[in-house]
């Protein structure tokens, strides 16, 4: 600090004995500055304390080197995960990344777009409540990058990067079905997140294809995605009459099947032998649980990483073409799902 204020490059430059140009290019163009004379600005800048201003030469140059991404529910550890991925890739292109959290409010998505519009970001990532929203057909308008995460649109007006879940719910159900159960329930929701509707809907074909009745796959549905709602789920579940009780689970989650977990151990139910319970995402904690989960995994710093790789072709590249990118996801049998059940 110089007499309690920040210094400035005029402060490098009187310092060092050269131009405003001169650091100017050791800072943004040090191949065109003698060795000599660059190893004198940066040790005037090293004494002296300097830190460049990044914000506003980006804020000149019309743009930052930043992406951000706004993710569905801080609270999930897949999210966490997928924003690995994306931080790897934006540090090999040297940009920052910036992250948000809507806590599944579309109002707040909104406020958060609207923030990161006047930051000038380079990119935006976003995992939305409603992929379909209007505002985001404004970012495109307004030629800000955008790629859509873990969710896709009815049009091909951005880039998205996504997973089969409805593959993820036929696998899910078929692995308990090969385990021996007759009765299975669907655990989830709301119906208003697509995923849910999808992993539901797998499970429902597979369940018809492999000629099982319909009232033998119970939908239990849940408020959230969450610890909580997935112990409710468990409390429904004993609840229910002995002769309609399943003897499996598949979970819309991880977190739900955890919550679910929980509360049948709790209750002296045994896992796998009274209810098999298989989850989605595969998180870290699904293997590390009381008794380890079988989980339908997703790509989760892969699907990041993809989605960085568009948004930074979208902002670089004159010839870019979008694209919808959709991986499949696979089950990871663990001792939840690991005996057959006893038939009644």
């Amino acid at each position: 600090m110089l007499n309690g204020r920040t210094p400035s490059v005029k402060d490098v430059a009187a310092a060092a004995g050269v131009s405003l140009g001169t650091v100017s290019n050791v800072m943004n163009r040090p191949e065109v500055v003698s060795t000599r004379t660059r190893e004198r600005v940066e040790r005037a800048m090293a004494e002296l304390g300097f830190v460049r201003n990044e914000s506003a030469r980006q804020l000149r140059a019309g743009t930052s080197r930043t992406l951000a991404y706004v993710m569905l529910d801080g609270n999930n550890p897949f999210f966490h995960d997928v924003a690995q991925g994306i931080e790897l890739a934006a540090e090999d292109a040297d940009l920052s990344l910036f992250i948000c959290n809507s806590n599944s409010r579309a109002e707040r998505e909104e406020v958060h777009l609207d923030r990161l519009l006047q930051q000038r970001v380079q990119g935006i990532l976003i995992t939305p409540v409603n992929p379909e929203a209007t505002y985001l057909d404004e970012l495109s308008r307004r030629g800000l990058p955008l790629v859509i995460v873990d969710r896709r649109r009815g049009d091909e007006s951005c880039c998205s990067v996504a997973v089969d879940d409805v593959h993820g719910g036929r696998i899910a159900v078929e692995h308990l079905v090969e385990q021996g159960h007759m009765r299975v329930a669907f655990i989830g929701g709301p119906d208003s997140i697509g995923q849910v509707r999808e992993r539901w809907q797998g499970a429902r074909e597979i369940w018809d294809e492999l000629g099982r009745s319909p009232d033998d796959l119970i939908h239990l549905p849940t408020e959230a995605l969450t610890v909580a709602e997935g112990r409710s789920a468990g409390e429904r579940l004993a609840g229910l009459p002995a002769r309609r009780r399943p003897t499996a689970a598949f979970c819309a989650n991880d977190l739900l099947a955890l919550g679910l977990l929980q509360q049948s151990i709790g209750a002296g139910l045994r896992v796998p032998d009274d209810l098999a319970i298989v989850g989605f995402d595969d998180i870290e904690f699904a293997a590390a649980a009381a008794v380890p989960l079988t989980s339908v995994r997703q790509p989760r710093q892969e699907l990041g990483r993809a989605a960085a790789q568009l948004v930074l072709d979208e902002a670089s590249n004159p010839k870019h073409r979008h694209q919808q990118l959709f991986f499949t996801p696979e089950l990871v049998a663990r001792a939840s799902t690991a005996t057959r059940p006893r038939q009644p």
